[in-house]
This record gives C-alpha cells, sequence and structure tokens, in this order.
C-alpha cells in the first residue's frame, strides 16, 4: 500500500510539474510582447470610419506599446473577409484588428455560414467609439420635425423609399423598428456605402435615411439634408444639439454603428489584456479623445466583458427584427 501511495504521488508531482513547465513559454512570451511591429487588420476600405478610429488609436497605442502598428485593410464581404482573416491570424497578440455590427454580430443570423464564429474565434479586447445614426431629410423636402415624417410616411404608405449602407445594416434596421413603432410603410433601398446612399437622398431617390454622423454631418451644416435625430438612448457629446429618438417623441429605436478591437480567441490571455489595457488607455487619452469627437465618434473604452455583454445585447435587439423582416443574405 505504502509503494502504491508513493508512486501515486510522484505520479501526481510529475503531472504538475509537466504543468508549470508548458506554462512558461506563454508566460515568457507575454513578459516580452511586444518585441515587434504589430499588425492592425481593418475590414474596410481606407478613409472608412472603422479606418480612421483604427489609425488615431493605433497611433496613440503604439507609442504606449514602443512598438509601431501598422493598419492593414482587407475590405470585401461586408467585412467578413477582413474578420474572418483576424479570426484566423496566428494567436500571438501580433495581429489584431477592428469590426463592427455586421461582421460580429448581425451578420450570425443574416447568414446560415460565416468563414469564423465570432463568439468562439475572436477575443473582445474593447468597444472603441459609438456612432448613433442620424435620422436625416432633404433640406428642400420641407420637412422640419420627425412628426412631419412620420405623418408623410403614414399619409402615403409604400410611396416613400428609405436609403441604407445595406441589406441587414442598422441603417435599415433602425428605420425598420421606427416603422413599426408608428404603424408606417416604406420600401428599403439597400446602397454598399454612405456615399451612395447619401447620393440616392440628393437625387430624390430615397426620401429619408439613418446614417452614421460622420457621413451626413458635413451636408447638414451646409444645408442640404436636416437632423431629425439620432439614434441613441442618450444625447451624443459629440452631437449634443441633436435630439434623441426618444426626446422626439419616438422611444425605443437605438442603434449605433459602433467600432470595436477584438483579437484570435487563442491569443495568451496575458497579452490579451495587455493590449486591452493599452487600446483603453488610448481611447481616454485627451487628444484621441479630440480627434475622434471630430469625426463624430464618441470613444467608449469599455472592458473586454463590457464589450461582450454589448454585443449580446445587440443580437437579442437584432436578431428578432431580422427574424421577422425573414432578412437572408445566402
Amino acid at each position: 500500500m505504502i509503494k502504491i501511495a508513493d508512486k501515486w504521488k510522484t505520479a501526481v508531482r510529475g503531472a504538475l510539474l509537466a504543468s508549470a513547465l508548458a506554462l512558461l513559454p506563454a508566460a515568457g512570451q507575454a513578459a516580452n510582447w511586444p518585441d515587434h511591429s504589430l499588425t492592425l487588420i481593418v475590414p474596410f476600405g481606407a478613409g472608412s470610419s472603422p479606418d480612421l478610429m483604427a489609425r488615431i488609436v493605433a497611433d496613440k497605442a503604439g507609442k504606449l506599446l514602443g512598438q509601431a502598428i501598422v493598419v492593414q485593410n482587407k475590405p470585401g464581404a461586408g467585412g467578413d473577409l477582413g474578420t474572418a482573416s483576424i479570426a484566423h491570424a496566428k494567436p500571438d497578440g501580433y495581429t489584431f484588428g477592428a469590426s463592427i455590427t455586421g461582421p460580429m454580430v448581425n451578420n450570425t443570423v443574416l447568414y446560415s455560414h460565416l468563414p469564423y464564429d465570432p463568439r468562439k474565434d475572436l477575443a473582445p479586447l474593447t468597444q472603441a467609439v459609438d456612432q448613433p445614426d442620424v435620422l436625416v431629410v432633404p433640406a428642400k423636402s420641407g420637412i422640419k420635425t420627425i412628426q412631419e415624417l412620420m405623418k408623410d410616411i403614414k399619409d402615403h404608405p409604400d410611396k416613400l423609399n428609405f436609403s441604407s449602407t445595406g441589406t441587414g445594416a442598422v441603417s435599415q434596421l433602425a428605420i425598420e423598428l421606427l416603422l413599426q413603432k408608428i404603424g408606417g410603410k416604406a420600401t428599403h433601398v439597400p446602397y454598399t456605402s454612405s456615399p451612395k446612399a447619401l447620393n440616392a437622398l440628393l437625387a430624390g431617390d430615397a426620401q429619408f435615411a439613418a446614417l452614421p454622423p460622420i457621413a451626413v454631418m458635413g451636408m447638414v451644416k451646409d444645408g442640404r439634408l436636416r437632423a431629425l435625430a439620432v439614434t441613441s438612448e442618450r444625447r451624443s457629446s459629440a452631437l449634443p444639439d441633436i435630439p434623441t429618438m426618444a426626446e422626439v417623441g419616438v422611444p425605443g429605436i437605438v442603434g449605433s454603428a459602433w467600432v470595436g478591437f477584438v483579437a484570435p480567441a487563442k491569443v495568451p490571455p496575458e497579452i490579451q489584456k495587455k493590449l486591452s489595457d493599452t487600446l483603453i488607455q488610448a481611447l481616454h487619452d485627451p487628444e484621441v479623445t479630440k480627434k475622434l469627437k471630430a469625426l463624430y465618434m464618441d470613444p467608449v473604452g469599455s472592458t473586454p466583458a463590457e464589450f461582450r455583454k454589448y454585443m449580446d445585447e445587440e443580437l437579442a435587439r437584432w436578431k428578432p427584427l431580422i427574424e421577422q423582416l425573414h432578412i437572408k443574405m445566402d
């Protein structure tokens, strides 16, 4: 019995030692990380709002880490191509990325199959910015309030069009929620970008839209568009003069073109934390905040757990509506 017990103790000690040794490379890797430049994948083209945000934050975060962060644009498939590249990158912490609602949330409902699983293959680092959509109409329409727009929609069912940045995008879904709230009907006309959706408004092919502020505020300021409300629970600090949907009498319409940072899920936890902490610190930097607000973006800098919870809330918000509208992209 004694010999058996001794053998058992020896086996246990050996297993514990092996486990401890297995952890040493990861711990050492985290201690030395980063020792060269990082790659930040943006699943959209240069000049897009995720790209502009990423470059501002990357510049500051790189200085904090002591290594350059190089932005690499990989547009395509509505952001799925670049997001898949982030998910399947080598999990050493040297490649991470920025992504948005579609690839991280809505596309899991819109598509039967994605080349990645955002929950299993990607780790949330932080929600970077919030960008509530702005409900706009052409100034020449004569509509000055949301009440006038809602009356126009009700008085002319299926006669009005609204443009969006794509089928299943938040810019569509926020309007669909509005139509449900007021019992109105309008025809959705999807486009592949904000500029094209705006051109439809200016050309008269669409009569209203809810689009990211960076896309519309220039035209609001020069008088071509009129902003009626923002699709957020509270006023945006970047757009303090525009009321929320609730303030103008239509509560419950919340839709944000948010952007967040993510990493391959198998990146060692210690490196994930260091990267996340650095990005959050960069987002809270006064100069970074100033630059982002100049682009009508509200910096967030949430914890990974908070970001995960927010994405779960987004899925709970949009999944029933997508299914109810029978929207599929396959």
